[in-house]
């Protein structure tokens, strides 16, 4: 989106204190005129970007950074939805590729899972969304399959300003145009992951998707899943390792839509995960607004805490034959025969895939990046506290493993 296109929203909307209102309406309009395309498809996810806005301009810490961002966001978001509608309608085939999706590690952030998710991924036999992909899911325009130049381009450029903006976040967090990731930014794009409230403190819209639209994005997450895999030949005959906490709120919607993929949760101590990663997103909303680290560590108690209550009662549903747990501890200490062990529950035969993952660790190593700083009093947490909102997730994984 260009700066320009705010500029002029700008001019045309009611102020809301010395900050513009934006909505879907207008920016859907927008999109329109900006692409050429006119068919949104479902328009389920302009509900969530509506409550998103709603919520997010009833915050009066927003910075004007933070709506400009949110702003181009919200554009971005609908720029990919119409040229993913028009290339499917053009594309019809794309609907017969076959998505073998292997495992799904659905764990807390801060888990080791990004470790073993692009460790997995490095295998022969395995693929997973690349960061440029999932920041802009549909192809730009006049871009043919496999020729993604362009795309690496733009999220380059935005990759450099993100580390401009967050010089301290490779050490949180490492990022690489060309590597393994999550797909929590494509579903971010349309107002269904964690993306969102990790990005932007919003925690009245994290409560009404929770409500409200847990597993509606999973039917378009399958689209795009067949979309890069015709985009690319080369993914072609390989299963798919797919990674994002956003998961755990709809590990129902996880099961029906990938019935043959191993779910995998890697443990570890809340007492050590809410501080790190109350860390990492306090990054990106001090950059959106003015924040309390307090009401950080109070709002990802609560919602950590509800993550892990729905898994566990999932998992009572979907029953244990779907999952396969890793300790963080094994996984930090041995990750070659963590990988194997769920290669080999996930049914994958890999030739070389032993060489491949030491491989990968060799280039990817913890020491070569600068130590993550952080501490549970910063957040206005205590140990104790955290020990008791996740005592049942404790009891059954931390304090005696099975």
């Amino acid at each position: 989106m260009r700066r320009s296109t705010l500029g002029r929203y700008n001019r045309c909307s009611a102020p809301r204190g010395v900050l513009p209102m934006i909505d879907c309406a207008y920016l859907l309009d927008e999109a329109r005129r900006r692409t050429g395309l006119a068919d949104f498809g479902d328009e389920w996810p302009l509900e969530n970007c509506r409550e998103f806005l709603r919520v997010l301009q009833n915050d009066q810490r927003l910075s004007a950074a933070g709506l400009e961002g949110a702003t181009m966001m919200v554009a971005q978001a609908f720029d990919n939805r119409l040229r993913h509608i028009e290339l499917l309608k053009r594309n019809p085939e794309i609907f017969e590729e076959r998505i073998d999706v292997a495992a799904v590690i659905a764990s807390l952030p801060r888990t080791g899972s990004t470790l073993l998710h692009r460790m997995l991924a490095a295998t022969p036999a395995l693929t997973a969304p690349i960061w440029f992909e999932t920041q802009n899911y549909a192809p730009f325009p006049g871009e043919e399959r496999g020729h993604n130049t362009v795309r690496k381009q733009w999220a380059q450029a935005y990759l450099d300003q993100i580390l401009a903006a967050m010089p301290e976040l490779p050490s949180i967090h490492p990022l690489a145009v060309d590597a393994a990731d999550e797909e929590i930014p494509a579903m971010g794009l349309l107002f269904s992951s964690l993306q969102i409230e990790g990005t932007y403190f919003v925690p009245e819209f994290s409560n009404w998707l929770t409500r409200h639209s847990r597993k509606r994005v999973y039917p378009e997450l399958r689209s795009i899943l067949q979309s890069w895999q015709w985009q690319e030949p080369s993914r072609a005959g390989l299963k798919w390792v797919l990674k994002t906490p956003g998961h755990l709120l709809a590990l129902d919607a996880v099961a029906e839509t990938f019935p043959d993929a191993l779910i995998v949760m890697t443990h570890r101590d809340p007492v050590d995960i809410l501080p790190s990663f109350a860390s990492l997103t306090s990054q990106f909303y001090q950059a959106t607004g003015n924040y309390d680290p307090r009401e950080i560590g109070d709002f990802w108690l609560e919602r950590l805490g509800t993550l892990l209550d729905t898994f566990l009662d999932m998992r009572a549903t979907l029953g244990e034959g779907r999952f396969h747990d890793v300790r963080y501890e094994d996984l930090l200490a041995d990750p070659v025969s963590e990988g194997l062990q769920i290669l080999e529950r996930a049914q994958v035969s890999v030739p070389g895939a032993e060489s491949a993952m030491r491989q990968w660790l060799a280039g990817n190593s913890r020491g070569q990046r600068p130590p993550h700083q952080y501490s549970v009093e910063e957040f206005g947490l205590t140990e104790d506290r955290i020990r008791e909102r996740f005592s049942r997730y404790r009891e059954r994984f931390i304090d005696s493993p099975q």
